[in-house]
């Protein structure tokens, strides 16, 4: 099995599970389907496309960077009838870093690689409003597993965060993982995605492992000036 690893970093994220109605809401992390939808989108998949081959991968995120909720107001007219539409309450991650993984067989896992190295549609965390600061790709590793993938990998935490928490960084890291064969019972939630047809969208259930890994050295490759965060930097 192989693994793709993707760093998840942005001034804005938001990764709803349940997101309907007037309230836009986001999860703490990424959401499986979310990132399954940002795959398709970079090899360039339709939304009426199967999507079982990516739902098969086993899925992991490791919250580098937890970030903070902020609330927007969105207001928007009907593309047709030029009609107000209701005024939506959306709830966003602001400086979140994520680091996400995949595992597959070889052929799927490199073919993913190159499409997010050469993405057919431009990427965004969770919504279209939500462009990635840094680079998505953060390797693939071969005759690796997925827990091993998201324990080892460097620390992806912005600099000035990092700089921030010197003396008050956590030991360990959150993980969220689909659950294995072998597992305990974990979180259900309804995340698998079926279709990413916008006419009818559909999830499956799936189950979900919270955990802990000790935090890893920092990365080496990340910018001197981290453009998630402002030149003047007075935190």
């Amino acid at each position: 099995m192989s693994v793709l690893m993707l760093q998840l970093a942005g001034p804005l994220q938001s990764w709803g599970a349940a997101s309907r109605y007037s309230r836009r809401s986001t999860e703490s992390a990424p959401t499986k389907s979310g990132v399954l939808g940002l795959l398709a989108a970079a090899q360039g998949r339709s939304r009426t496309a199967d999507p079982s081959d990516l739902a098969a991968l086993r899925f992991g995120v490791r919250i580098d960077q937890p970030g903070t909720r902020v609330r927007d107001f969105h207001t928007a007219h009907h593309q047709v009838s030029g009609k107000a539409m209701p005024v939506t309450e959306r709830i966003y991650l602001a400086d979140a870093v994520f680091l996400a993984a995949v595992e597959g067989e070889r052929t799927l896992i490199e073919e993913l690689h190159a499409a997010v190295r050469t993405p057919h549609y431009l990427p965004f965390l969770g919504r279209r409003a939500c462009p990635p600061a840094r680079r998505l790709d953060a390797g693939v590793r071969h005759r690796a597993g997925l827990e091993a993938a998201l324990r080892e990998h460097p620390w992806l935490a912005s600099p000035w965060y990092q700089r921030r928490t010197a003396r008050t960084a956590p030991e360990h890291l959150p993980v969220l993982l689909d659950s294995a064969p072998d597992d305990p019972p974990g979180d259900i939630v309804a995340d698998q995605p079926l279709s990413f047809d916008p006419r009818h969208r559909r999830y499956a259930r799936r189950s979900v492992q919270h955990g802990t890994v000790p935090r890893p050295g920092a990365a080496h490759q990340v910018p001197e000036h981290d453009p998630m965060q402002p030149l003047k930097d007075d935190r």
